[in-house]
């Protein structure tokens, strides 16, 4: 039976040479459009379910290699198939002589249902997807979470350092099975929400605004710095200027094998709103020295 070619490419609307990055920001993006819990349009939890599968094949070096080289045929198995030819299965089940055969009802459950009880074989549920939402400090500490799925609540339990993009499975969490089979996995997929102070940059390292003073921006100083894992000090060289980038390394986000990305503090200069008549006297004097400078 020849399979249907689904372009996984177009599913996630991106080009077939795009990057591992590009394919995980539009599998993001598109996930929380279509989620069932976020969307009530009727074709969303079906287009939920093509992006999961899109995404678990172009995500997977090996898979997409099969894939691009393969099409339709790319996820058939290299067994051989059984002796038994489909004219004569329809003919065993007393569904004519095998050629021109009318179902009720769906074509694949008829055909693999039947087999399954004809052979004592049982069928696996279907896994399903989900999002996993935390924030940054939750993935950073790990911990518990109760989520609502069709109906059912599920306790998750993740690990410290858990990324984004990550998937997190759940034994037996999926689809029930058919014919006493075993039902399908959970499978989470996780996704980090947008943080008030530390902004990503890429899978592992992160920015964050440090605000100093004229004065230390002149001649330099040493400033507290927030991090994800709390306060740090760091040296703010002399003559830096707004947009200067100063890296503490091991403060990002962490990364497979147990290493951190790095953290990224940017200057940002801050004027003070008011000033004392002191602090006005002495920048009228600096005004004053700059000018005959030039």
């Amino acid at each position: 039976m020849a399979l249907s070619y689904t372009d996984y490419y177009e599913v996630l609307g991106v080009s077939h040479d795009a990057d591992q990055d590009a394919i995980r920001r539009a599998y993001r993006r598109l996930a929380r459009q279509y989620h069932p819990d976020l969307n009530s349009d009727e074709d969303a939890e079906e287009r939920f379910k093509q992006l999961g599968e899109a995404y678990e094949v172009l995500a997977d070096p090996e898979k997409r290699e099969r894939y691009d080289r393969l099409g339709a045929d790319w996820h058939e198995t290299e067994q051989e198939a059984p002796n038994e030819s489909f004219a004569e299965f329809f003919t065993d089940q007393g569904w004519g002589d095998g050629t021109g055969v009318e179902f009720g009802g769906d074509l694949f459950e008829a055909l693999f249902g039947a087999r399954a009880q004809r052979v004592g074989e049982s069928l696996r549920g279907r896994d399903r997807e989900a999002l996993l939402e935390l924030s940054l400090e939750d993935a950073l500490a790990g911990g518990r979470r109760r989520l609502a799925l069709d109906g059912r609540h599920v306790n998750v339990n993740f690990p410290a350092g858990v990324r984004d993009g990550q998937l997190i499975r759940l034994a037996g969490r999926g689809a029930e099975g058919s014919y006493g089979g075993p039902p399908g996995d959970l499978l989470l997929r996780v996704v980090l929400k947008p943080h008030p102070r530390f902004h990503r940059r890429g899978d592992h390292d992160l920015d964050v605004d440090l605000p100093i003073t004229p004065s230390q921006a002149a001649l330099g100083a040493t400033v507290t710095v927030l991090t994800p894992m709390g306060s740090a000090q760091i040296r703010v060289p002399a003559g830096s200027s707004s947009g200067r980038q100063l890296r503490l390394r091991g403060r990002g986000l962490p990364k497979r094998g147990g290493e951190s990305g790095d953290l990224h503090a940017v200057v940002k200069i801050v004027v003070p709103k008011t000033l004392s008549d002191r602090e006005r006297e002495l920048y009228e004097q600096l005004a004053e020295n700059s000018v005959r400078d030039e």
